[in-house]
This record gives C-alpha cells, sequence and structure tokens, in this order.
C-alpha cells in the first residue's frame, strides 16, 4: 500500500513556503505568531 506522504519539495515550498504566507494578511499573522512563540522554523 502506496503511504498518504509522499514528499516533494517545490510542492511543499508552494503551499507552506514563507513568501507564500508573507503574501496574505492571514499569513502574516501566522508568522508573527510563531515568532512571538520563538519557533525556530517560521515556514516550511
Amino acid at each position: 500500500m502506496k503511504r498518504t506522504y509522499q514528499p516533494k519539495k517545490i510542492q511543499r515550498q508552494k503551499e507552506h513556503g514563507f513568501l507564500k504566507r508573507m503574501k496574505t494578511k492571514a499569513g502574516q499573522k501566522i508568522l508573527k505568531a510563531r515568532r512571538l512563540k520563538g519557533r525556530k522554523k517560521l515556514s516550511a
């Protein structure tokens, strides 16, 4: 049986990458929250 998660770097960046997050107000809010929490990685 094929597993559900088949990693692909480009697809991952396009969906969850930093630039995608920065494009929208909601995405910027996510990054802000992650900065405040002190996350080492802000996005994929």
